[in-house]
């Protein structure tokens, strides 16, 4: 695969100075805006048919998310690009300093195939609202959400600006052993780490956004049924294969069984006793994650759920109890409907247990108690935390969204995706006036007064 006159045509477009056009790229913005409601009908089916995504929840967390970053740019386009003015140096008095966001060029986004289009077109407002062309690499395990964005970008974009390549695992690596101004990467840890890789030979700055193991802690003095309804809320939505989604429950001893209770009591009201009949529940995105997802259930006691059924790649939401700490679904991101669920007594061990693995892409804390939820920040990393509640730190524009570690570098979201995809660079403008001789040759002062004259300027 050869991709050397694509990205040539887009490095050529970009020089030509036409992305930067502030009005050029409102015009972009609003374009893809208008895409995504013209198309919502077919985006919506697309989604079903890949992850048997719900309309509520697929417009919710994949076409509204992504309206709602449009909206958002277009707002404060004229704020994120206008210069920032920093102080000058005492030496170049009176120069005037200032910051300029200026876009990097070429883009490269790979998505995922967990939310085939947020993950996709929430990197590319960032990338256009910065002033860069741009290559989309969809996941080729949601074809459907895949064949309907080229479709769309095809139709409303020349290639030379905007291009969708689909293809398999080779396409990507073809793709990474170009030339790129910026990549930025949504899936695994391990292939997270081969994009790094890939961008090293060409310096190219990453933006990865990878996942982890997310711990969730609920306190003795949690309340026990609003606590249940926001971890399960957020754990299996989409079938669990949310990178941020609770990956497993420590809970205090004392209020284990009441908390269990409780979530076996929110799912039947979220989904029903036949959850495979509830059309709010979605499906594994193929065979091979199920079965690997079917692994897991043999590695502790099954609470409720546990019901497979391979030819529907459906499992039913899963709460497992006393999994081993050293067992693969305990040691590996789990991506799907199964929650272990781990008893504690002392908060201080499970922080132990967490210094001891990756740092996560998200961390929850159900407690009223201020003191501690300050210990637990302090005493953990990761890329984000939510205190009695779940998911809601990645929903803000205005809350940068990113990992630390192996679960990712760099943020977006919001004025974090512009930035993500412009580098901003310093400018200092000086008149001719007022050359003082101090900073040149022969040294005009002694080494004593030199100091002092640094330490004042400083």
């Amino acid at each position: 695969m050869n991709f050397k006159a694509t990205l040539s045509r887009q490095r050529a477009f970009f020089l030509s100075g036409a992305t930067r056009a502030p009005e050029f790229r409102r015009a972009q913005l609003l374009k893809l805006a208008g895409l995504l409601e013209s198309r919502e009908t077919q985006l919506l089916a697309a989604l079903h048919a890949d992850l048997r995504k719900s309309p509520h929840e697929a417009y919710a967390s994949e076409i509204g998310f992504v309206l709602g970053e449009i909206r958002h740019a277009l707002r404060h386009l004229g704020s994120w690009m206008k210069p920032e003015r920093r102080p000058s140096p005492m030496l170049g008095w009176p120069a005037r300093s200032h910051i300029h966001p200026e876009p990097y060029g070429m883009a490269l986004i790979i998505g995922p195939w967990n939310y085939p289009l947020q993950l996709l077109l929430s990197p590319l407002v960032g990338a256009i609202a910065a002033g860069n062309c741009a290559i989309l690499k969809p996941s080729e395990f949601a074809p459907h959400t895949a064949e309907v964005v080229d479709q769309m970008i095809r139709a409303a974009y020349p290639e030379n600006y905007l291009t969708v390549i689909r293809g398999e695992r080779e396409t990507s690596e073809a793709l990474l052993r170009e030339r790129f101004d910026s990549i930025f990467f949504t899936g695994g840890t391990e292939t997270g780490r081969a994009v790094m890789a890939a961008a090293a030979r060409h310096l190219t700055p990453v933006t990865l956004e990878l996942g982890g193991k997310c711990p969730c802690i609920v306190c003795p003095d949690a309340p026990v049924e609003t606590t249940a309804r926001r971890i399960i809320w957020g754990k299996f939505m989409n079938a669990g294969q949310t990178c941020v989604a609770p990956d497993h429950v420590w809970v205090d001893h004392r209020i284990a069984p009441a908390l269990l209770e409780a979530m076996k009591m929110a799912l039947a009201e979220f989904y029903g006793e036949a959850p495979q009949q509830c059309p709010d529940y979605g499906r594994i995105v193929n065979r091979r994650h199920f079965e690997r997802l079917a692994e897991y259930l043999k590695q502790g006691e099954i609470v409720c759920g546990g019901e497979c059924d391979p030819a529907d790649l459906y499992m039913a939401p899963t709460i497992l109890a006393n999994a081993p700490w050293d067992s693969p679904v305990m040691t590996e991101e789990i991506f799907g409907p199964i929650l272990p669920v781990m008893e504690f007594s002392d908060i201080g061990g499970v922080l132990e247990k967490f210094r001891d693995r990756p740092k996560p892409l998200a961390l929850y804390l159900f407690t009223r108690d201020r003191e501690l939820q300050e210990r637990v920040l302090a005493g953990s990393q990761s890329g984000g935390a939510c205190i009695n509640d779940t998911i809601l730190q990645i929903i803000g524009h205005d809350l940068p969204f990113g990992g630390v570690g192996e679960s990712g570098m760099g943020s977006y979201h919001g004025r974090a995706s512009f930035d993500c995809f412009s580098h901003r660079r310093v400018v200092v403008r000086r008149p001719f006036a007022l050359d003082s001789r101090f900073r040149y040759p022969p040294p005009g002062v002694s080494l004593p007064v030199l100091k002092r004259l640094l330490r004042f300027l400083g």
